[in-house]
């Protein structure tokens, strides 16, 4: 067994930060599945840019559908869902396997969707309506507009992936949404048996933006520990729910619990370990999604270990002692959500213009 594979004692899932048509194409997908046991993927605008400007194997149907459409967004949508599904199918005997816990594929709804509630609950229930497969989840940002839509999503039953979570606040609001949206459906006579979720915690971008900070105010012992300390909190709080006696009354409905997902999780500091954020968070009920090249290196030389629960009081000093430097985690993450908002719309745009020029290419 590899380290890949050992992970799962634990109780945590690696899924896939990745996908494009060759993955799928050369069956390295399906052999992470095999030999890695990868549980699921995700998708966002950046993943989807850099498989449809970075490759040719989209050009044809950009053609084809451009007879047909002349609206860009719709044709990357038609082309999202397609791969979708498919990656859906592929993982469609993990779902099986593990009775719905695993195996799932996440795609995102319009980026420029993050402030309009309405929209997003419009446009997750289209696109849920078309993938058509249970094991899929529709990804919603966790923004303050997101959270009415996420409760309601839920109500209706799509499963759903809360993107873009970096402060601790906003994950409380988010675990009420969830409650709320299970709680809305029962009360309609529904079953929430099937329905799954999980809530998104994008990680290194607060240490890329924290670290800086804290050498300026002479307090480098802190590098490198703010998101992993964050995110060992927002685990606590991740626990404080499943206990409570309002889940517990859900779950014997048959709730299934909203595990948290760790994002966002390649070393950017090449000074740190490459696995830093995947030693660090392992536990049970949780979800790792891992760019490529950090799975390579865990497989390679990643240490398991249950280390989620471990040494918090450590995490707890150093979120106290990064506020005595005068740094304010609120707003810094509230940042870091509008800047991870218009990365993802950057890379829409950079999308949309790809099959602009693609669509006047010759075949």
């Amino acid at each position: 067994m590899n380290p890949l594979n050992q992970i799962q004692k634990q109780g945590q899932s690696i899924w896939l930060d990745l996908l494009d048509r060759e993955i799928m194409d050369s069956g390295k997908l399906q052999d992470l599945i095999d030999n890695d046991d990868l549980g699921g993927l995700t998708s966002n605008p950046s993943i989807f840019e850099k498989a449809i400007s970075g490759s040719a194997d989209y050009d044809e149907d950009i053609l084809i559908l451009s007879k047909k459409e002349d609206n860009n967004p719709a044709i990357f949508f038609d082309l999202a869902i397609a791969d979708i599904q498919r990656a859906a199918n592929i993982f469609q005997p993990v779902y099986d396997k593990t009775n719905g816990t695993d195996g799932f594929v996440s795609l995102e709804v319009s980026p420029y969707l993050a402030r309009d509630t309405d929209a997003t609950i419009e446009q997750a229930r289209e696109l849920w309506k078309r993938v058509n497969r249970k094991n899929v989840m529709i990804k919603i940002p966790g923004t303050k507009e997101g959270l009415v839509a996420i409760r309601q999503c839920l109500r209706e039953g799509i499963n759903i992936n809360i993107t873009l979570l970096f402060g601790l606040p906003r994950y409380r609001e988010i675990t009420e949404a969830f409650m709320g949206g299970l709680e809305d459906r029962l009360k309609e006579g529904n079953s929430i048996k099937e329905i799954s979720s999980v809530a998104s915690f994008f990680l290194s971008r607060i240490d890329v933006m924290v670290d800086p900070m804290l050498e300026e105010k002479d307090a480098q012992h802190l590098k490198g520990k703010i998101a992993i300390a964050s995110a060992k909190k927002a685990y606590q709080i991740y626990l404080e729910m499943i206990s409570s006696e309002r889940f517990k009354k859900l779950e014997e409905q048959g709730a299934k619990r909203q595990r948290v997902l760790w994002a966002s999780t390649g070393t950017k500091d090449p000074s740190f370990s490459d696995v830093l954020y995947v030693e660090s968070l392992i536990g049970k009920d949780t979800v790792n999604t891992l760019p490529m090249e950090t799975i390579d290196a865990f497989r390679d030389h990643g240490k398991v270990a249950e280390t989620l629960t471990k040494e918090l009081d450590e995490s707890n000093k150093a979120m106290e002692d990064l506020v005595k430097t005068g740094i304010d985690i609120d707003k810094i993450t509230h940042k870091l959500e509008n800047e991870g908002i218009e990365k993802f719309n950057q890379a829409y745009d950079k999308l949309m213009k790809s099959i602009e020029s693609k669509k006047h290419k010759e075949s």
